[in-house]
């Protein structure tokens, strides 16, 4: 009895550690910083994000950030191999229209472009579509 008892408490261990090894995997941060270097010339840094969508526990990840009318604004997706693994990004604006996204045409872009017209809270969202990792990162850059 008190083997079986051993054994169910080390199973329990490694499943453990198996599972948060399993979250640990995606180097969101990484990919996010490795993102900064990929700015388009003439945009300043302002922000990455780290896109963890939990191995596809998460069907979205979503940030807001404050963005100022008549700026420029242009957002990256970061990733090991395929080159946005399926990660679509959308900009809302604080009525959350869409006012942006890198899918068009079937086709889903490495980034985006946005001026914005307005000054108020953006919502910028990431899903998964077709995914095989469900990680990456993005950088936020800007110009006036």
């Amino acid at each position: 009895m008190r083997q079986l008892i051993n054994i169910i408490g080390i199973t329990a261990i490694v499943c453990m550690l198996s599972a948060s090894t399993t979250n640990a995997q995606c180097s969101s941060g990484a990919k996010a910083n490795a993102c900064i270097s990929t700015l388009q010339e003439g945009f300043k840094f302002l922000k990455t994000f780290k896109v963890d969508g939990q191995g596809g526990a998460k069907t979205k990840v979503e940030y807001s950030y404050v963005f100022s009318k008549d700026t420029k604004y242009f957002l990256n997706i970061c990733n090991d191999g395929a080159e946005t693994d399926g990660i679509v990004v959308t900009m809302y604006d604080s009525k959350r229209q869409m006012v942006s996204t890198n899918f068009n045409k079937g086709k889903i872009y490495p980034g985006l472009i946005y001026t914005c017209n307005a000054t108020g809270i953006y919502y910028i969202t990431f899903t998964f579509q077709e995914s095989q990792n469900h990680c990456g990162g993005s950088v936020l850059g800007f110009k006036r």
